[in-house]
């Protein structure tokens, strides 16, 4: 599985959320700024040939589905992007956000009470 570009990314976080569709239906579920119906079009044409979407001729418009779930492409690039950027530490994946202020401490208390409930 290749890393997707932050347009192709955009495009799949729109197609996951509405699942099975059609071009226009990714356009509405796509967030702002919404690209042009044939930049989307040709976006999702990329994603099948990397595997990433299968599709099915109806008329002449093809429906798409993902043939990828998106918790597999965030975990695959998740560990990768820990793993060069925080010394494959998640620790400092977290230190590194309560350091800049990015995380408060009601949702560090909640990420231990997720963690401790997975045990």
């Amino acid at each position: 599985m290749e890393k997707l570009t932050q347009q192709e990314e955009t495009a799949m976080l729109a197609i996951w959320k509405v699942g099975k569709g059609f071009v226009k239906d990714f356009l509405e579920a796509h967030p702002a700024p919404v690209p042009p119906y044939t930049t989307l079009a040709s976006t999702i044409k990329n994603l099948e040939k990397k595997g990433f979407l299968e599709s099915r001729k109806m008329g002449n418009v093809y429906e798409y589905t993902p043939s990828i779930e998106e918790a597999a492409y965030k975990q695959k690039f998740m560990n990768g992007f820990v793993k060069d950027y925080f010394e494959n530490s998640y620790k400092e994946l977290v230190s590194f956000f309560a350091k800049e202020k990015k995380i408060s401490p009601d949702e560090l208390k909640e990420i231990i009470n997720m963690i401790e409930k997975g045990k």
